[in-house]
């Protein structure tokens, strides 16, 4: 059987250590960068420093767009991901743990150590790639022609099979392409993804804790290190928090689609698949011919998580 993946150009290792040293300067810049928030605003509460934290953010984000294009070279959201991990975990061992509880210390290290290996699960495993007996490649088709080669099988290995441009590869119950994690989210790791974004979550949150425990014993230390200390703790900490909120709607959202059986993807582009679309009879004397969604995988609430939990790879 031959994977209907499209090829592009593999990158040499001189160009992926390059991106991830990119990627390595990119999270120092942007964590210095909130590091002078609490620097230049002393006097600001940590719930007041957020919106001017989340500007700083987006600031630096752009700078190093413009000066990556500038200089013609790429980085890696799996390694900017990975880095930022190693960087509030290099923070906590070195200034945080003092004040933390050896329970809590354990609990922290180990949601990092999962955080890591879950990473490295959803960057290297296979998302739900579909195979087929002949290549299109070779019979010269383009990727929607292939595409539609799998939809003429009516077969039920192929329902559910969409095309990724980002990784030109044709995905069973593909949600979406997830740059942050270098890989598709597809029916093999569609769990993993759920539960690795419910682990940052957790481990962002349990960070959060730990930084204000620390915050609320050095406060009344006036020594030139604790004060540089806390200026990181207190970044790292905005960072965190910024984090969070996003990502707790990006959780809600992943829950909904998993209750009501649907994928971000067909969700947006619903218009293209048949299946989603229910054609209404015109109304006396309209020539209009109505198409609304409907969803023919719904199998109510407590059928879709069980369809999510027990789907077999």
């Amino acid at each position: 059987m031959l994977g209907l993946r499209f090829p592009g150009r593999r990158r040499s290792s001189w160009e992926l250590q390059r991106s991830a040293l990119v990627s390595c300067s990119l999270v120092l810049l942007s964590q210095f960068a909130l590091a002078m928030v609490p620097r230049l605003f002393p006097f600001l509460s940590l719930l007041a420093m957020l919106p001017i934290a989340a500007m700083v953010m987006v600031a630096t984000i752009l700078l190093g767009r413009c000066w990556r294009r500038f200089l013609g070279i790429s980085a890696s959201a799996p390694a900017f991901v990975l880095f930022n991990i190693l960087f509030l975990w290099g923070v906590y061992v070195s200034t945080i743990r003092q004040a933390i509880p050896s329970l809590l210390d354990a609990i922290l290290n180990a949601e990092c150590a999962l955080l890591l290996y879950g990473l490295y699960r959803i960057l290297s495993g296979d998302p739900g790639m579909v195979s087929y007996s002949s290549s299109p490649v070779e019979s010269g088709q383009n990727d929607f022609a292939a595409l539609n080669v799998l939809y003429e099988q009516n077969s039920p290995s192929f329902s559910r099979v969409r095309y990724c441009k980002s990784c030109k590869s044709s995905i069973k119950g593909f949600d979406h392409h997830c740059p942050a994690f270098g890989n598709c989210i597809g029916r093999k790791n569609h769990r993993l993804f759920i539960i690795l974004l419910a682990g940052f979550l957790i481990a962002e949150s349990s960070y959060t804790m730990c930084s204000t425990k620390f915050l609320t014993k050095s406060a009344d230390s006036q020594r030139m290190e604790s004060i540089h200390a806390s200026s990181l703790v207190i970044s790292t900490t905005l960072f965190c928090i910024l984090q969070v909120l996003w990502q707790v709607v990006f959780l809600i959202w992943h829950i909904y689609c998993i209750c009501f059986n649907i994928k971000t993807e067909e969700w947006i582009n619903w218009k293209r698949y048949p299946e989603f679309q229910l054609v209404m009879e015109p109304q006396p004397g309209s020539p209009i011919v109505q198409t609304r969604f409907t969803n023919p995988y719904d199998k109510g609430l407590l059928g879709n998580i069980l369809d999510f939990i027990k789907s077999k790879d």
